[in-house]
């Protein structure tokens, strides 16, 4: 993908061992990808480009890919879904918006309803929230304590091992939104009639706790960011930037991947369709 794809993966990635730093990370930044005109024209390229990787990774049918979105209300989880999976091949995504337990799930450990919907083999995935809840708003409302968090961020590492090492690649992306960015957006949702579904008066209480959830974040995102399933956080202030680098993130690592359409049936020469 260039130097330049290597820089911004340089510049988005949490190396294993280091401390997050979210407050050292602009989330206004443009990644040097110039104006909104020209990371729109890079969109529709990288568009094409990913759905040729997806449907190669669709008819191997071999290994699966779990794109894992986090952050803050209003960080731009479903326009993130919406805009970078959009002309992709239906029939080889799934989408998961993980909300509150249900009874059958809160029955079982935390990470059954979490792996219940990993892609099968052949398929991109998304999940709209994860099992970072269990160490990030679970903590946040006081049901485990940090004790118990540290077991779960080892379960965590090693279950995402696991799914990596059986053919699941896990890209995990926090959308890193600027405080203000984010009173913008909720106070739109609360004027636009056609937002209003959006917004919840939970969300002003949260908005309260903004500074205990971006160091429950950085925790989290520190201590899970590993050579197998490393972090990568996200400048979402622009909508755009956002855009191309979910796009590009997930083009690396279909290329790493390769997959391969698979040879046609032995004997096809010849054959005529009448």
């Amino acid at each position: 993908m260039g130097n330049h794809h290597q820089r911004m993966m340089d510049k988005l990635v949490v190396e294993p061992g280091t401390i997050a730093h979210l407050e050292r990370r602009a989330a206004g930044e443009t990644l040097d990808l110039g104006d909104k005109l020209s990371g729109q024209v890079r969109s529709e390229m990288l568009a094409t480009r990913l759905g040729e990787l997806h449907n190669r990774l669709w008819a191997e049918a071999k290994r699966s890919v779990v794109l894992v979105l986090q952050g803050m209300d209003a960080s731009g989880k479903d326009g993130t879904i919406r805009r970078v999976l959009s002309g992709l091949n239906p029939q080889g995504c799934t989408v998961t918006n993980f909300k509150v337990p249900t009874d059958l799930q809160l029955a079982h450990d935390y990470l059954w309803r979490v792996h219940n919907n990993a892609p099968a083999r052949g398929l991109l995935g998304v999940w709209n929230r994860s099992h970072y809840e269990d160490v990030v708003a679970v903590r946040m409302l006081g049901l485990i304590d940090d004790e118990h968090c540290a077991k779960r961020y080892r379960h965590i590492r090693e279950f995402e091992r696991m799914l990596h090492d059986e053919g699941t690649s896990v890209v995990k992306v926090f959308l890193h939104i600027s405080k203000e960015e984010q009173r913008r957006r909720l106070q739109a949702r609360i004027d636009d009639p056609a937002k209003n579904w959006k917004f919840q008066k939970s969300d002003i209480e949260a908005r309260r706790q903004w500074d205990e959830y971006q160091e429950r974040y950085e925790e989290a995102i520190t201590e899970t960011s590993t050579e197998w399933a490393p972090w990568y956080v996200v400048p979402s202030d622009r909508k755009w930037v956002r855009d191309v680098a979910v796009a590009e993130l997930l083009i690396r690592v279909l290329e790493q991947l390769d997959p391969q359409i698979p040879d046609p049936e032995p004997g096809l020469e010849g054959i005529v369709v009448e």
